[in-house]
């Protein structure tokens, strides 16, 4: 172990970079417990790539939390946490955290995921991890400080662009089926191409996926949706037979139906158009996942019309049900995140009709009210959907959309309709007729909001209480209470 008092040159350029007092002391620590330490897995790959990373993993020969004791004394303003049954711990520091763990050598049963662990090597480390791009480290002790330990080509096929495992891909994706989704992430996130015998891996371990958690494959999920172009590993799931595992409701929509050689478009090819068109110009992962269930109920709702030709009459609403039973299957929270997708989904047709028909007022104003604050998300997926080839239409469409924004935005300054709640309350109405809560209550609520919303009457509280007077007498019979 060499004399940390020497503080040599870091090697190589990957040296230079890691060239900082936090890998200095990590390493300092680990030369005076005379422990072999190595920075390793995604930070070692991000630096290579060019990508930020806060999180650093250091693997240690022996104990790693030892080691992490010690860096958490000597770090001003660290914090440690220890987690004794996994044999890693953590140090978090204002702007990074650290976690340590020691070198060990795993073995799985067939029927779970969960290793049988013991102490190992650094070599026996390596080749336990995943894909060789992650299965990189760099010394930071000081007599070997940036020296890169690359035992399976790593660096080789990060510049490559290509995914593969260190070992026989069939064990590693048996052993640890998350490492099948994994892989497509990383495809995905990275711009990389999963090597064909790793491929043909997954697709015969594919069905391995069943002993995973849900909660596990979904966390994989939201990484690909917040990729730059998520369309790409949700091609890979299908391709690598994981879809129709994980998700079997979006690999119903795959292919094209045909009678009397009348097709429709492939609704999951357009759903991935649709999924990138948004994420080009959001990083709202929620908004992402309405476009990928927006069409989500035209399996179930595809019929044939001898006259219209394929249908989809109704998916929206099927699809807004449908929604909440996706959420709960993938362990998604059903709250205002469920809701606000559920909402995207019901809605997205109605941009389209408004499009294809007269822009007018009142069905602006309906919805307005109706998408509330989702009104410019739901403008935004709805414009995303349109992704025909026929560019004449594409061009009418968007110019039809500007027309409807610019509406919206007229009566919005004008009517103050967005979430707008009518302005005589069912209080009001009670005590002004003397009754007790009860349907006429919520007729004559209802009735103010649609003269509102179509216009009879402006946004404000005589309007409104002189309507609500004249409505309960003609329909309901019900007139004002005298209370002097």
């Amino acid at each position: 172990m060499g004399d940390v008092n020497n503080n040599p040159e870091p090697r190589g350029s990957l040296g230079a970079k890691i060239d900082l007092p936090v890998f200095r002391l990590v390493g300092d620590v680990a030369d005076k417990l005379g422990r072999e330490c190595y920075v390793v897995g995604g930070y070692v790959r991000d630096l290579m790539l060019g990508r930020p990373s806060k999180d650093v993993d250091f693997l240690t020969v022996g104990s790693g939390i030892e080691v992490a004791r010690e860096v958490a004394r000597k770090m001003r303003g660290s914090h440690l946490s220890v987690f004794k049954n996994f044999g890693t711990a953590q140090v978090k520091g204002r702007d990074i955290e650290l976690e340590f763990v020691g070198a060990r050598k795993e073995s799985y049963n067939r029927d779970s995921r969960k290793p049988i662990v013991e102490d190992g090597t650094l070599a026996d480390d390596i080749s336990r991890r995943d894909f060789t791009v992650n299965a990189m480290a760099l010394c930071v002790n000081a007599g070997r400080f940036g020296e890169l330990v690359d035992m399976y080509g790593g660096e080789a096929d990060l510049a490559a662009g290509v995914i593969r495992t260190p070992l026989d891909p069939d064990i590693t994706f048996s052993d640890d089926p998350l490492r099948m989704m994994r892989a497509v992430r990383f495809a995905t996130q990275l711009g990389f191409e999963i090597v064909p015998e790793t491929f043909d891996a997954i697709r015969r371990n594919a069905q391995r996926i069943s002993i995973i958690s849900r909660e596990r494959v979904m966390d994989e999920l939201m990484k690909i949706m917040r990729s730059a172009k998520p369309s790409v590993g949700w091609v890979l799931l299908l391709r690598t037979g994981l879809l129709k595992l994980i998700f079997p409701e979006l690999f119903a929509l795959r292919g094209v139906e045909q009678v009397r050689g009348v097709g429709h478009k492939d609704n999951f090819y357009h759903t991935l158009a649709v999924l990138d068109n948004v994420a080009e110009r959001s990083d709202n992962v929620w908004l992402r996942w309405a476009a990928l269930l927006h069409d989500i109920a035209k399996p179930v709702t595809k019929r044939w019309d001898e006259n219209a030709g394929w249908t989809f009459y109704g998916h929206n609403v099927v699809g807004a049900k449908m929604v909440p039973r996706i959420f709960r299957k993938m362990k998604f929270p059903l709250n205002d995140k469920m809701k606000y997708v559920q909402r995207l989904v019901d809605l997205h047709m109605r941009p389209i009709a408004l499009v294809e028909d007269e822009v007018t007022d009142s069905a602006v104003r309906r919805l307005l009210f109706d998408a509330g604050d989702d009104i410019d998300d739901l403008m935004l997926l709805c414009s995303a959907d349109i992704t025909s080839k026929n560019r004449e239409k594409v061009d009418r469409f968007r110019s039809n959309y500007e027309l409807v924004k610019q509406k919206m935005a007229e009566l919005e300054e004008r009517d103050r309709i967005r979430n707008f709640q009518p302005p005589v309350d069912g209080l009001e109405i009670m005590a002004t007729f003397g009754l007790g809560e009860c349907r006429e209550v919520g007729i004559i609520k209802e009735r103010i909001k649609n003269a509102i919303l179509d216009g009879e009457i402006p946004n404000d509280h005589n309007a409104a209480r002189g309507l609500m007077i004249g409505f309960a007498a003609e329909e309901l019979g019900l007139h004002p209470v005298d209370l002097t």
